[in-house]
């Protein structure tokens, strides 16, 4: 604002004076989110199966291990396909293969993200302690890592099943205990290249403990990553456990997974190939929509992208 000869003259640049409500770091990112179609939809989808899989015991028409020897059965003994009585026909015992899907997605679908998120905190923790202490606390921690991906993986989780015995639990730890060694090194990657960035040397030089930058500082641009690993995770942790199902090792009969379905489906697979068939899809379905979720949740919350 000037005065001129009596005269007060205002200018106003655009924007000027105009307050923009303040919006957290949260909000910003579902504003991001919300404008990728794909990710709203997979994880419309996603949530989908989560609820299915919650509502399984009352979804599901009959009881999954319940078997229907004369309904099921053709008068040669082999599965009947889909009907009026059964959507998804019926496996090679007669149990109606609808139900033991939706109960399936409880134990494939909760050992997927439950062996996920345990396998990707580990690996925060440890990578991210190694690379915020670094020095001999990061050579000691990296060798283990390097240690335990140098191990025939697959092999040791069949060991251990094994030893153990095959059970949900046990399942669910084995795979845990093997898949936090990738993200580690992610994560350990991250936190040495933003601990060397101007706003946390300043938050140093302020007295900051060092707790607080870990969690506010650091945190917040370890978290897409954590969130693309969880989501990279949750599929493979399912395939692992349908490998171990369908080998004979992995949740033991007759609690039904997607993996010990297409096991049983297996010898039916050119009279009946239905068995098999929905719990593949079903698989493949999971796979895709937490892929595609991951990647749409990267996106937004990525504290890089302030669009």
């Amino acid at each position: 604002m000037s005065t001129v000869q009596g005269v007060t003259l205002s200018a106003r640049f655009p924007g000027e004076g105009e307050t923009r409500p303040a919006t957290s770091w949260w909000q910003d990112a579902w504003r991001r989110f919300k404008r990728q179609k794909s990710a709203l939809v997979a994880g419309a989808l996603f949530l989908a199966l989560v609820l299915v899989a919650l509502l399984a015991p009352v979804l599901a028409p009959y009881d999954p291990v319940e078997q229907f020897r004369r309904e099921g059965l053709s008068p040669v003994g082999e599965p009947v396909g889909p009907n009026s009585q059964f959507w998804l026909g019926a496996d090679g015992l007669g149990r109606d293969v609808l139900s033991r899907l939706l109960h399936g997605a409880r134990v494939s679908l909760g050992i997927g993200i439950i062996a996920s998120a345990i396998a990707v905190t580990i690996g925060l923790l440890v990578g991210g302690v190694a690379g915020f202490l670094g020095g001999k606390v990061d050579f000691f921690v990296m060798r283990f890592v390097d240690l335990v991906m140098s191990m025939p993986t697959f092999f040791l989780i069949l060991l251990l099943v094994v030893m153990l015995s095959p059970g949900v639990w046990v399942v669910i730890t084995v795979i845990s205990l093997f898949s936090w060694t990738g993200p580690a090194r992610v994560f350990r990657s991250q936190i040495l290249a933003v601990k060397q960035r101007d706003f946390v040397h300043a938050a140093r030089c302020l007295g900051t403990p060092q707790s607080r930058i870990f969690i506010r500082h650091l945190l917040p641009h370890v978290l897409p990553l954590v969130v693309v690993y969880l989501a990279l995770n949750i599929p493979n942790a399912i395939f692992a456990e349908a490998s171990l199902s369908f080998l004979g090792l992995g949740v033991p009969q007759p609690i039904p997974s997607w993996g010990s379905m297409i096991q049983d489906g297996f010898a039916y697979y050119r009279v009946a190939p239905w068995i098999a068939f929905f719990p593949g899809a079903a698989i493949a379905l999971a796979v895709v929509s937490i892929n595609l979720l991951g990647n749409g949740l990267r996106e937004a919350m990525d504290p890089v992208r302030k669009t």
